[in-house]
């Protein structure tokens, strides 16, 4: 059994920012990469970062460039996305998954 758990989601005004934490318990399993999505009311899940297990890439999409930040810690199966600059439009539930596992996500959100 693996367990995907996010957190650190919450309410904060454009602007600011948060930091999204993932931690990965259960079966050891080998990871080829760890990665971030996000759902808006009404929208499809879009794809916004991933870091490969081995080598730390890192992969954006090209709305959060420059303002989210992903890293891995690999001795606790864990990642982390660090968002700045945060604007309404970032607004979503934000889900991690590692390989084929889904986390349960945590909501952001950005308002003034």
């Amino acid at each position: 059994q693996v367990h995907v758990a996010e957190s650190g989601g919450g309410y904060v005004q454009p602007g600011g920012s948060l930091k999204l934490s993932c931690v990965v318990t259960g079966r050891r399993l080998t990871y080829d990469e760890m990665e971030w999505f996000r759902q808006a009311p009404g929208k499809e899940r879009e794809f916004v970062a991933r870091v490969t297990w081995n080598g730390g890439r890192e992969f954006y999409a090209d709305s959060v460039k420059g303002r989210f930040f992903i890293t891995k810690d690999s001795a606790k199966n864990a990642a982390y996305l660090q968002m700045n600059n945060l604007k309404p439009e970032d607004t979503a539930m934000y889900y991690c998954k590692a390989n084929a596992f889904w986390g349960q996500g945590t909501q952001v959100t950005v308002s003034s």
